[in-house]
């Protein structure tokens, strides 16, 4: 018997140990990829000599025969569109049978909407492109086999065939092949109003598509590391998803490309994003061996900032930005980098704090005092006002005031998370909601699964759907609207950066917000507005928050909280 004693007290010892071991929080998850094929839902429409396409909506199990019971027949000219249902990150297979020509071409055309799969890149005058990624394509296609083509963002694929040697042409599948990462969802967000559930989940969803090999700003056009536009996507990401490989990963690329006395992506502005971003996954995360990491390209990008200012006011030469409706408008791109630069130095001086780096955290704070002694006119913009305000540098009511005068015809899909901001930051959480409804719940009616990269509120009163032939007196929100860089059919409807709802509703509807460094401490201060109850789950580095919040008959909040071992709430 006592040749078992030691082993016994070792393991006993192991496991008081362990129980009484401060709790460790998690690292950055690393997950790797799903390839799902997915049989389309429903024939959009069909043109010319196609025969049978609704055997185009049966499963296909994944082998090819010599005897296939049920095919559809294309002849040259014919061409169907088809609805995989939502919006994914992949390509198209398309199977063969036995029957008909052997030697053919088709064209393969993928879209966002309907009227993008029914474009062309050739057509005269048309904004169809191939940018970024092939959607538009001639292929072949072997008989009785299979082909995989594509690598784009869409929802919608017309196949069409072009031509043959001679005879008709029998195809047995046409499925799309999404590609996506194996990452849960741990945080969740339900509440009394159906279309803000929505809202959240499509945010989510728009994000979880662009979690690529790299967090991409777009799935069709803009696969690209974009720092600016990562701020709202890593909001909502951390979210959802909590502390994801894939985001340092993207930082340090776009780090790694830039040496620290220029700006990322060119424009200033992201330069700035990249040190507010460090400053929210420390807080977040609150890993000091990954900012240690960043120190010393921080410090030489702090004082890239610093000599870039004139006294009291920003002073940037180049790679002046914001937003793209404001690009044409000077004083508000003005406003809004005084405020980011604010915003940058004063995230610069808490790092440098952390990191024992007093000099630096002297520097910031000095340069970050004197810019707050300037404060530049918001010209009645919503998006100037709004990030002035988020700072305090100009009254919260005041600045809501504006945001809710200007409504959601002044919204865009980047800073309209920034206007939630600032309504937030002045209590007006109910009229935040119903922005969020108007604005975003107008992409859902239009058709929308993901949410797109820029949306003109009122281009939408007569606006189609994206999922239909547009009618004859309709308003194509695809091929007639957008500006920019995102003109027609150029424009990308799945765009990480129009995320902002689900990140705001979690922090301030479910009200998680983490204090101080780590999520060691929580604040849950919930605001439920106009809704009856809102529940929801929230990743942390030490486990899961679960809170559900009810509204009493006498209007205050009755809430339930679970905290992970680990997170004190305060």
């Amino acid at each position: 018997m006592r040749r078992f004693l030691f082993p016994l007290l070792a393991v006993s010892l192991a496991l008081l140990s362990a129980c009484n071991s401060p709790v460790q929080p998690s690292g950055p998850a690393d997950s790797g990829f799903v390839t799902e094929y997915l049989t389309p839902v429903r024939i959009v429409c069909t043109q010319g000599p196609v025969q049978k396409a609704d055997h185009l909506l049966e499963p296909y199990v994944g082998q090819v025969s010599t005897d296939e019971p049920g095919y559809t027949t294309f002849d040259k000219g014919g061409y169907v569109v088809l609805d995989f249902g939502k919006e994914i990150q992949g390509g198209i297979q398309i199977v063969r049978s036995m029957g008909g020509s052997k030697k053919v071409r088709f064209r393969l055309v993928l879209g966002e909407s309907v009227s993008e799969a029914l474009s062309s890149v050739d057509a005269p005058g048309t904004t169809a492109t191939n940018d970024h990624a092939m959607r538009d394509m001639e292929i072949s296609v072997p008989w009785l086999g299979v082909a995989e083509y594509g690598n784009s963002g869409f929802r919608f694929a017309r196949l069409e065939l072009v031509d043959g040697d001679g005879g008709d042409v029998d195809v047995v599948a046409v499925r799309a092949i999404s590609k996506y990462r194996d990452v849960p969802y741990e945080g969740s967000f339900t509440c009394s109003d159906e279309r803000l559930n929505q809202i959240w989940q499509t945010g989510a969803y728009t994000v979880h598509l662009c979690m690529q090999d790299y967090l991409w700003d777009g799935i069709k056009r803009d696969r690209l590391v974009w720092m600016g536009d990562m701020h709202p996507e890593i909001m909502t990401l951390n979210t959802v998803f909590g502390n994801q490989a894939v985001v340092q990963k993207s930082l340090d690329y776009v780090r790694d490309k830039t040496p620290s006395d220029d700006w990322m992506n060119g424009i200033c502005s992201y330069s700035l994003w990249w040190i507010v971003l460090q400053h929210h996954l420390y807080q977040w995360y609150g890993d000091k061996a990954y900012l240690q990491e960043q120190q010393a390209y921080l410090k030489e990008l702090l004082h890239t900032v610093m000599a870039n200012l004139d006294g009291s006011r920003e002073n940037y030469k180049e790679g002046r930005f914001i937003d793209w409706p404001s690009n044409d408008l000077p004083d508000v791109i003005h406003a809004g980098l005084q405020a980011l630069s604010v915003r940058a130095l004063e995230a610069g001086a808490d790092m440098a704090a952390w990191l024992g780096d007093a000099a630096l955290q002297q520097e910031c704070t000095e340069a970050a005092g004197k810019l707050r002694e300037y404060v530049p006119d918001t010209v009645g913009n919503s998006q100037a006002a709004a990030l002035l305000s988020i700072q305090g540098m100009v009254d919260a009511e005041e600045a809501s005031a504006l945001i809710l005068k200007n409504g959601p015809e002044k919204f865009t899909s980047f800073m309209g998370y920034y206007l939630l901001e600032a309504l937030a930051k002045s209590g007006h959480y109910a009229e935040a909601m119903d922005l969020i409804s108007a604005y975003w719940g107008r992409m859902l009616e239009l058709g929308a699964t993901t949410f797109w990269e820029d949306f003109n509120f009122n281009d939408a009163k007569n606006a189609g759907r994206i999922d239909e032939v547009v009618p004859e007196g309709k308003f194509d929100i695809h091929a007639d609207g957008g500006a920019y860089c995102y003109v027609g059919l150029r424009h990308s409807f799945c765009h990480g950066w129009a995320s902002g709802p689900t990140a705001w509703l979690s922090e301030h509807v479910l009200g998680i917000q983490p204090v101080g460094v780590g999520f060691r401490e929580v604040r849950i201060e919930p605001h439920l507005g106009n809704l009856d109850w809102a529940e929801g789950t929230f990743p942390t580095p030490y486990g899961i928050i679960s809170v559900r919040h009810e509204k009493q008959a006498d209007g205050s909040v009755k809430s339930s909280v679970k905290l992970p071992k680990g997170v004190k709430r305060l």
